[in-house]
């Protein structure tokens, strides 16, 4: 059998937010923990991870995060040959750091190449491929992202998609991001973001300014996926995955 030339590379799976639009569920439980079918969300995307020999995984936490340190504590237990690091933004510093902010501050974690994913967002049918990987890393691309049809609630979308494969901030066609990303460690170092890796001093920052100034340089490329995916944000949405 030939075995792909990549090393599996980790993943981070951001688990701090507070899920304020899902209350009163999240008053006492963080929202990738709540059920879906029978298990908590952000297991789905790490069984997925795992079925794509991605073993290593670093969670980041504020809002409750006792708790899913006790889970993913849990899981690895499970899941003999895995790795899960906890990136205690809450314990560190009081408060969530948003996303780009949390990737900064693992950052020393991560190394040069992995996944971004929410642990909030329903996608049951993704795979999470070598191949993907390679293809990645033989790019000179800082990010790729995944792209869905908008849903019902995000009509306008968030980025267009050139027929050359590369995303566009502007077009007339436009999906929405679905939080399912590859990335280099250079878009989060400088001239591309001013957090210090490592992000001691605790700056919170949304990822999307480092991606939109990436993709007017021509560094992002994307695809469209358009199997099952929900951006579990509402009691309603959760109670319709049943």
């Amino acid at each position: 059998m030939t075995r792909l030339a990549t090393a599996p590379i980790p993943a981070m799976l951001l688990a701090a937010g507070r899920g304020m639009r899902m209350r009163p569920l999240t008053d006492e439980t963080p929202k990738p923990l709540l059920p879906v079918q029978g298990r908590p969300l952000m297991q789905w995307p790490m069984e997925a991870l795992l079925a794509g020999g991605f073993r290593r995984l670093v969670v980041n936490t504020a809002w409750l995060g006792e708790q899913i340190d006790a889970f993913c504590a849990d899981w690895q237990s499970q899941h003999p040959g895995s790795e899960v690091t906890v990136s205690r933004e809450g314990q560190d510093f009081g408060y969530a750091l948003e996303t780009a902010g949390g990737i900064a501050r693992a950052l020393p974690l991560l190394g040069d190449v992995f996944w971004v994913l929410a642990g909030d967002v329903y996608a049951p049918g993704f795979a999470f491929t070598p191949t993907s990987v390679a293809r990645f890393k033989a790019s000179s691309q800082l990010a790729h992202l995944w792209l869905v049809p908008n849903p019902a609630h995000h009509p306008r979308g968030d980025f267009g998609l050139s027929p050359e494969g590369l995303a566009l901030n502007e077009a007339d066609a436009r999906y929405t991001y679905s939080t399912i990303g590859l990335y280099r460690r250079e878009l989060f170092e400088a001239p591309w973001c001013e957090i210090v890796p490592g992000n001691p001093q605790g700056t919170a920052e949304p990822l999307a300014p480092l991606l939109r100034r990436a993709i007017d340089a021509g560094l992002v490329s994307a695809e469209l996926y358009t199997g099952p995916w929900v951006d579990v944000g509402t009691p309603e949405r959760l109670k319709e995955l049943g």
